[in-house]
């Protein structure tokens, strides 16, 4: 997983309430376990219009957010089921960090495990930066995930709280696998000492 430090990007602002992963990812596209190629399938109901072409009103349609990094949004982020592919997509398109007012419990979770870092901000500050981004094309903020601030073209800088462990973790590149692979040694010394103490439980017992 790719590491979280500092991200200087350009913003894109989703200004909607309570979306939930189905609007995130629709379920025709969670037929694949892997997590490229998935950013067709992002906000795909929104994206085009009855007869399928490109609804220019959407963001993702409008060549200013093009090669945007963080998206803005508003409160209740990423509710609904606790499908992973809803960060895979995000991920794929782009995005490695999403502000929010608030957002879903498992979705936040998700994030985390892979490597999008989710910022809640208070409502009024996702206000102001959404009325920002949406007057200045190229608005580009700065995420510091080291002094967990948010610091707008402006010169704003606002602050935001982070479960410590789940700081580092992000920082240094690290999910659940991660972490676990970072005691291989142990786990390879103990499955050996155990192999030798029980060889029958490691025993091909194919006729």
């Amino acid at each position: 997983m790719q590491p979280f430090t500092k991200l200087t990007g350009l913003v894109a602002p989703l200004d909607r309430v309570n979306v939930d992963t189905d609007q995130i990812i629709p379920k025709q596209f969670l037929k694949t376990i892997k997590r490229t190629g998935l950013s067709e399938g992002l906000f795909f109901d929104w994206r085009r219009q009855k007869d399928g072409s490109p609804d220019p009103s959407f963001f993702l349609n409008q060549p200013r957010y093009e090669d945007a990094t963080i998206l803005l949004t508003r409160d209740n982020f990423g509710c609904g089921s606790s499908r992973e592919h809803a960060p895979w997509a995000l991920l794929d398109q782009g995005f490695r960090c999403v502000i929010a007012a608030s957002f879903a419990d498992i979705f936040y979770n998700n994030c985390f495990q892979n490597g999008i870092l989710p910022v809640v901000l208070d409502a009024q500050h996702v206000q102001t930066m959404m009325k920002d981004v949406m007057a200045a094309p190229g608005y580009q903020a700065t995420v510091d995930l080291a002094e967990q601030t948010v610091t707008t073209p402006e010169g704003a800088t606002y602050r935001f709280s982070i479960d410590p462990f789940r700081k580092d973790c992000l920082y240094r590149g690290l999910d659940s696998i991660g972490l676990t692979l970072q005691h291989e040694p142990a786990i390879a010394a103990y499955e050996a000492r155990r192999k030798a103490e029980a060889p029958w439980l490691f025993s091909d017992l194919r006729p």
